[in-house]
């Protein structure tokens, strides 16, 4: 296996994966939308290429621009190559979810630092028919990434609402929301958040070597809290929307670090120990596929 160059993070983009109520950054400048065809299917939307706070961002509206996809049909592979191929290194993940803890109130933010997944239903993997990796997920949101997310949402927070480092996100299959007995084991396992999308992109960025970090926007109570209302849609919308706006503050603010300090991640050479399968015994098809994944260790694929 051939070693990698040190990412050339000074000409890197930022990805920012916009989740329910999120489905524009409007103080995007100098917008370019791209349609992409990727070995995986076609994204959830085009990709809107543009400036944002000095830094070059892909915006996509992960369930679409109109809301059409729900948490499982979401073509995951599809979002997170064609963010790979336009150059980026790092993604912010905004996206609503439930909170499991008294502490975390609607309104709050979280950062998480940790998954579990109860998902069963997704492609996890960009690696199959001939070609295995196994990389490592023990720390799946990038530490410097989440770092920087929470230091600025921290110090953009109006009073009476707070951000939460740290955490682990329960990853659901949806789209029903949960019964009360999942929402109460999940808090027994000391869950801190639930949401149905976050784990199956921070897989995938991990494989395409991309650092990922999460802005966790609370709505609900999930269904668990008896003094509460159930989460309902309509509950949902209206704390969305209060978020929205706040969450947009905090990634423009984030990508202002970024363009700046431009950090390096243990995701970035995710690969480079990951790949099990012997470049030769890789079918062409499979190789032609992979290929903006592995050219780095396995060289370009020339058919």
């Amino acid at each position: 296996m051939q070693s990698k160059e040190i990412p050339l993070l000074h000409n890197a983009r930022l990805g920012i994966l916009g989740g329910s109520g999120l489905y524009y950054l409007k103080d995007l400048e100098n917008v370019q939308e791209l349609s992409i065809d990727t070995p995986f299917g076609k994204p959830s939307d085009k990709l809107r290429l543009g400036t944002l706070g000095g830094m070059e961002v892909v915006f996509l509206a992960r369930h679409g621009r109109h809301h059409t996809y729900t948490p499982t049909d979401i073509p995951y592979r599809a979002n997170i190559w064609a963010m790979k191929s336009l150059g980026v290194s790092w993604i912010l993940s905004p996206s609503a979810v439930g909170s499991l803890q008294e502490q975390i109130r609607p309104l709050d933010m979280v950062v998480p630092n940790q998954f579990i997944d109860r998902t069963h239903q997704r492609p996890l993997t960009f690696f199959s028919d001939g070609a295995v990796a196994h990389v490592t997920m023990a720390d799946p949101f990038c530490p410097t990434l989440s770092r920087v997310l929470a230091q600025e949402g921290e110090r953009l927070m109006p009073e009476g609402r707070q951000l939460h480092r740290g955490g682990t996100y329960l990853a659901m299959e949806g789209p029903a929301f949960s019964t009360r007995a999942e929402s109460n084991l999940y808090r027994s396992w000391g869950c801190a958040v639930i949401g149905m999308t976050n784990h199956t992109e921070a897989r995938l960025a991990r494989e395409a070597e991309i650092a990922y970090a999460a802005l966790a926007m609370t709505t609900d109570y999930d269904c668990w809290h008896e003094q509460e209302e159930n989460v309902s849609v309509e509950m949902v919308i209206d704390n969305l929307k209060a978020n929205a706006s706040l969450a947009a503050k905090i990634v423009t603010s984030t990508a202002e670090k970024i363009s700046i300090s431009r950090p390096s991640s243990p995701a970035h050479e995710a690969l480079k120990s990951g790949l099990m399968t012997a470049k030769e015994k890789v079918p062409g098809i499979t190789r032609k596929k992979l290929d903006l994944l592995t050219r780095p260790y396995w060289g370009s694929f020339i058919q």
